[in-house]
């Protein structure tokens, strides 16, 4: 049976290098070459784009910002790495931002941003993203585009379900890739089946600063993969892909794929809140970080969590069921009326899709096939609406338009089929170039799409690009959907691993942009309101610098006393209180990341000379025509040394 199914991998892999193969010929470039290709993703120089799209940036751990229908980059947004353009992760006052119960981890593999939902429609107020490596979520404030809170995910070994949001941004989900043991400890790895277990997380999101683990499920030792939360008709579910229900521990491209079917694992969560209501939950120990940024303060903490709620399915009917889905599901995504859940079986041609409203029937009729640890399965026959027999191979990711279809990539044959919702008719294909992963229309996963355009999230661009050495970027490709047939309208390639992706229109955001912080709200406990304030202090080898910059110079420019074995920390306050007018910091010598600090705001840079001298120090991010000339120097003496501090302005001290 290994032997076969090897067999079948190898042939699906020959397709797939085919596929690869096919896509390389620029006669294939279809629309792009043509002028109306051109005019379509034309912005005028000075006008706006009129989406923002939020790509992850995969294994860089960061989100960038493109404008669609352009593909110009905007921003990139560190999230779960120090990012030495911004500062961020290295300045003291986001290096809290990185903290975890393993200690400092400045890296995360970010895969799936979800923007913030108000009654089922994304609302502009914030984007989430997930660490799939150490387990977080993230959250990033679309007033100033930073990330402000993170929340690290216990009992969990990978976190790739999540965090999908649900309608009124009530909870982000997470779903643990890797099974292990709950709560963790050292067992054989080959007593997985006895040991190991699952766990569906559900965080609290509704409210800035407070993200927390209201509950977790504990549920059979699976992976669990991807996830949608209910709309419409079916808010208050969460559905979840599941595969290896054979419970394997090694070889999983083999042995996790013998089942011709595993589940979508379909949650209850206001029944979750019922029993929580009624005590049912059992806490449990658990050590996580919770991280929050505050603006008023310009300050990161960290709070250490120590047990959390769990809910068991046994001891909760009515929680948790068990839809059977060929094969081995990896997407799942549900419609804009919330009746149809679509489980995209990466190892079939073809896609199932189930009913919520034949799903709640067969519930209370009691329609299961079996039963596994209280979750009971229910029977395919009786929750199933239709399929979708599309001659594709390797459905991965759907989305909609909001006008009754339904888009689906498929990696292995390398393109995105439109498909119409409760016929299942095809009704157009399109290639991309090449395999492509995830899709993204404006809204697609929400109630009310924005369907003009698609965006193809490819894993590989082979000679789409001037060649850059043996890697090349990874390429987002862009769709006209507006009419009848796909058309394919741009190229453009990405920042790491172009995962996933959401778009807004532009208006909803910009309205909120924040242009500056008011110098007056500051309550960095180390903040200079007025340069008469600024000053340096010792306190044993630990000095303290009161820094201020406005165009086009630091103060105090000329800083003497600082001595080797001291520890330095540069308190920063930017006193411009003009629109994107930053300054940065940096210091010859120091084993940091410059500072980028924004008007009205204060960061801190921690410098610790190792030799004797003369250290000039400079402005980093280009502010005015004089930028070149927002410089200074610091003296430093010898250890041990008796020069006194002193500090100074054009001499006056």
């Amino acid at each position: 049976m290994k032997n076969t199914f090897s067999i079948l991998l190898s042939f699906i892999f020959l397709i797939f290098l085919a596929a690869c193969g096919n896509s390389g010929d620029k006669k294939d470039s279809g629309m792009m070459n043509t002028g109306d290709a051109a005019q379509k993703v034309y912005v005028a120089p000075g006008e706006y784009d009129e989406f923002y799209a939020f790509m992850s940036g995969g294994f860089s751990g960061q989100i960038s910002v493109y404008g669609l229908p352009s593909g110009r980059l905007l921003k990139v947004i560190p999230v779960f790495s120090q990012d030495a353009e911004k500062g961020y992760g290295y300045n003291e006052e986001t290096k809290p931002m990185l903290n975890t119960s393993y200690g400092f981890v400045p890296w995360d593999d970010a895969h799936h941003p979800e923007l913030s939902q108000t009654d089922g429609v994304p609302d502009g107020r914030w984007i989430f993203i997930n660490g799939n490596n150490t387990p977080r979520i993230a959250r990033v404030d679309l007033t100033t585009f930073e990330t402000t809170e993170i929340i690290e995910i216990p009992n969990s070994g990978g976190n790739h379900s999540s965090p999908f949001i649900t309608e009124n941004s009530e909870y982000v989900v997470a779903g643990t890739r890797f099974s292990v043991p709950f709560p963790q400890k050292d067992v054989p790895i080959d007593s997985y089946k006895e040991n190991f277990k699952g766990a569906l997380t559900y965080i609290k999101a509704d409210e800035p600063g407070n993200m927390d683990v209201s509950f977790q499920i504990l549920v059979p030792g699976y992976d669990y993969d991807l996830a949608h939360s209910g709309k419409g008709k079916s808010h208050g579910w969460t559905f979840f892909t599941t595969y290896n229900t054979e419970e394997s521990h090694t070889l999983k491209e083999v042995n996790a794929s013998q089942n011709d079917k595993d589940f979508i694992a379909a949650v209850n969560w206001k029944k979750a809140e019922e029993y929580l209501e009624q005590g049912k939950g059992k806490k449990m120990p658990s050590d996580y970080i919770h991280n929050y940024y505050d603006e008023e303060t310009h300050t990161a903490t960290s709070t250490e969590k120590k047990e959390v709620t769990v809910l068991i399915p046994s001891e909760c009917p009515g929680l948790i069921y068990y839809l059977p889905t060929p094969k081995s599901p990896h997407g799942v995504d549900v419609d804009p009326t919330g009746e149809y859940i679509v489980g995209n079986g990466k190892l079939s041609a073809d896609l199932t899709v189930h009913s919520f409203s034949k799903m709640l029937t067969a519930i209370e009729n009691e329609e299961f096939e079996g039963e596994v640890d209280g979750i009971p399965i229910l029977k395919l026959d009786a929750v199933s609406a239709g399929t979708v027999s599309s001659g594709g191979l390797g459905p991965l990711h759907t989305e909609f338009d909001g006008k009754g279809n339904a888009y689906t990539t498929f990696f292995i044959s390398s393109e995105v089929v439109k498909w119409k919702l409760g016929t299942w008719e095809v009704l157009d294909r399109a290639p991309c170039y090449y395999s492509v992963g995830h899709l993204m229309i404006p809204g697609g996963d929400s109630k009310s799409p924005w369907g003009k355009y698609l965006v193809a999230l490819n894993k590989i661009t082979k000679d789409r690009y001037l060649p850059t050495g043996p890697e090349m970027n990874h390429s987002a490709q862009l769709y006209d959907i507006s009419g009848d047939k796909m058309e394919l309208i741009l190229d453009f390639p990405t920042i790491g691993e172009p995962h996933y992706a959401q778009a807004i229109p532009a208006d909803i955001v910009m309205e909120n942009s924040k242009k500056i912080y008011p110098i007056e709200e500051n309550k960095h406990p180390h903040a200079v309101k007025n340069e008469k304030d600024v000053r340096v202090e010792r306190d044993g080898n630990v000095v303290r610098v009161y820094l201020t910059s406005i165009r086009s110079h630091f103060n105090p420019d000329n800083i003497e006393g600082i001595k080797v074995g001291d520890k330095v920390y540069f308190h920063l306050t930017n006193l411009e209180q003009d629109w994107d007018t930053p300054h940065g910091l940096s210091i010859m010598g120091a084993r940091n990341a410059e500072l980028l600090v924004m008007p009205g705001q204060t960061e801190t840079l921690v410098w610790e000379p190792q030799k004797a001298g003369i250290y000039p120090f400079y402005c980093t991010d280009f502010c005015s025509a004089l930028h070149q000339e927002m410089q200074g120097y610091i003296r430093v003496s010898p250890k041990g040394a008796d020069v006194p501090i002193k500090w100074s302005l054009d001499g006056e001290e």
